[in-house]
């Protein structure tokens, strides 16, 4: 139960307590400072407070939006401001000055230390009119809007795919208010989409055409409920650390799964598509890496302008281009509906086909776009953006080494931690990609080769304008390492063994991310150690090509791919389920 405190009693005929209870405010009266502060006293630590101004007038979801969001430990609109249990000492010690009226207080607040969100309410009314007139004009304002309405329009994404805008949202977000009235939660619809999405992996792995076309309807009823948990979460504000951990991490898990249903589907009929299932998931996680560094490369430079951004912008004021530059990088609605109607209509090896053709286009039309950006663009990154590089670049104690030791000799130049990469992996993939010759000891001479490079990559802090690039290098490199192996390996069930092991690391990479966007940091150095960072993992599986082939180098994958996933689902877990870290949820529009 939360409490709101009225600083005074309210006008005959005020909607403002019924409207508080409704969002499940115990209310209040404190006629002065020193009883609102009493009152606060004597409401449990652990509850949220929020004191309101009598002559409030305004939407209930006004209301909603700047007392009941779990996000932020303070909030206020004009009349009304709240505290979670961490704002609550800084609201205390605003309280024991003069006056406890609720702009003043969010002022205190701030003076104070404590950031308070102010959300935008668009046409939403939110004020204390200061006489009858005034208050009469509020009302009227208050009538003329339906905040229902509103509130149902902004829980669809601003900025979203083609198909997600106009094929999916127009009726998922009444199924998420359908969702809300029936007391379902976002965490409860993003696990149904993830069953779904289970179920429709199934249907595909039967290999049989009834089974195909299942598989596609069904993996777009689990991307209708994908949308539905967001939107979910905005209707009712239920945002949560757990809610924005499940969010991100289905979505992969969905899509991976389908991949290997697929597989397995197109392998019943007698086409072996593991490859190119394979080559599908690190493709697109390497799609992600290069969106993931590129925004933490410059999401708090100074001086971030280019001439290519300004051009952008200008496209961007013509609607068609908008809508045709978002559809051509193949966001998750477009990549979703191109698969679930090839896997309907086609085969396996055509889905695979078209998929690999479509994410290699926009993964170049989106990776040119950036690195023109970066290379016109007058920007300092900062010590937090180095620093979010490094540990997306996953290094472990062998390029630590090298680091700490030959790192010292590497000059300071412009381009020098792209360089070095691009060098390691080119090293790395000559013979395993070109020659079709990975397994051997001169093999393990060129990891050892790909470690020392890649140490120097990141030998100084990644500040230069193309370092971004640092980490989605290092992955294409270590998973077209697993890839190329297990294709060229005579061992069966190498590639479905190499797409559980990519599985597992690229888990691991997504988890890394989604921590540093909560501003919590990497996952801790004891766990990137044990796992081997990227290139302990390169020497060991060319290792286990070498000693092992045939069904033992099956094995070693296996076993490789069950410890990684162990150790880093156990953390992750552990992680997300016990940690103080803030509910994230992606409001953007960022293609995944």
């Amino acid at each position: 139960m939360s409490t709101a405190i009225l600083t005074g009693l309210p006008p005959a005929g005020s909607s403002l307590e019924g409207d508080l209870r409704s969002l499940g405010f115990d209310v209040r009266t404190a006629t002065d400072a020193a009883e609102a502060a009493a009152t606060l006293t004597a409401v449990p630590a652990g509850e949220r407070v929020a004191v309101v101004d009598p002559h409030f007038v305004g939407h209930r979801h006004a209301l909603r939006l700047a007392l009941t969001d779990p996000r932020y430990p303070a909030a206020a609109v004009a009349g009304a401001l709240t505290a979670q249990p961490e704002a609550r000492a800084a609201l205390a010690r605003a309280l024991a000055d003069d006056g406890a009226a609720p702009d003043t207080l969010a002022t205190r607040l701030e003076a104070l230390g404590t950031p308070v969100h102010r959300p935008e309410l668009g046409v939403l009314v939110a004020e204390v009119p200061a006489d009858a007139e005034a208050r009469a004009k509020a009302m009227g304002n208050v009538a003329a809007i339906d905040d229902e309405a509103l509130r149902l329009r902004s829980a669809v994404k601003s900025r979203d795919g083609f198909f997600t805008t106009f094929c999916i949202s127009p009726y998922s977000r009444y199924l998420a208010r359908w969702c809300a009235r029936r007391g379902l939660t976002p965490n409860q619809v993003t696990t149904a989409s993830l069953l779904t999405a289970l179920i429709a992996a199934g249907c595909a792995a039967t290999g049989t055409r009834a089974g195909f076309a299942a598989a596609g309807l069904l993996l777009i009823a689990s991307f209708v409920l994908d949308c539905t948990d967001g939107q979910l979460a905005r209707y009712s504000l239920q945002y949560s650390t757990l809610g924005a951990w499940l969010d991100a991490t289905f979505d992969r898990a969905k899509e991976y799964a389908y991949y290997a249903g697929l597989a397995l589907g197109a392998a019943r009929g007698g086409d072996d598509v593991w490859a190119l299932a394979l080559g599908a998931m690190v493709l697109q996680t390497c799609r992600h890496v290069v969106d993931f560094a590129f925004n933490e490369a410059n999401h708090d430079a100074t001086g971030n302008t280019s001439p290519t951004a300004a051009l952008s912008g200008k496209l961007d004021s013509v609607g068609w281009t908008v809508w045709a530059r978002r559809m051509i990088i193949l966001p998750i609605g477009e990549r979703w509906a191109l698969i679930a109607v090839l896997t309907a209509l086609t085969t396996p090896r055509i889905v695979f086909t078209v998929l690999l053709i479509g994410c290699a286009f926009a993964a170049c039309y989106t990776t040119a776009g950036r690195v023109l950006r970066s290379l016109a663009r007058k920007a300092r990154r900062t010590d937090r953006a180095a620093q979010a590089l490094y540990d997306l670049s996953d290094s472990g104690p062998l390029a630590e080494g090298v680091r700490a030791t030959l790192g010292r000799v590497v000059p300071a130049a412009s381009y020098t931690a792209p360089l070095f990469a691009l060098l390691g992996a080119a090293v790395l993939l000559a013979d395993p990609v070109f020659a079709g010759n990975g397994a051997t000891w001169p093999g393990v001479a060129r990891a050892l080769a790909y470690t020392v490079l890649t140490g120097l990559a990141v030998a100084r802090p990644l500040k230069g304008a193309l370092d971004w690039l640092v980490p989605p290098v290092l992955r294409a490199g270590e998973y077209c390492l697993v890839l190329a192996l297990a294709a060229h390996s005579s061992a069966p069930g190498a590639l479905p063994a190499a797409f559980g092991l990519v599985a597992a690391v690229a888990y691991h990479h997504y988890d890394t991310v989604y921590r540093i966007r909560g501003g919590t940091g990497a996952p801790p150095h004891w766990l990137v150690r044990a796992i081997g960072g990227h290139e302990g993992r390169v020497l060991t599986v060319t290792i286990a090509a070498v000693l092992w082939p045939g069904q033992g180098f099956t094995t070693a994958l296996t076993v490789l791919a069950a410890a990684i996933a162990l150790a880093v689902l156990s953390e992750s877990i552990r992680f997300w389920v016990s940690s103080g870290a803030p509910a994230v949820h992606d409001e953007t529009g960022e293609p995944a």
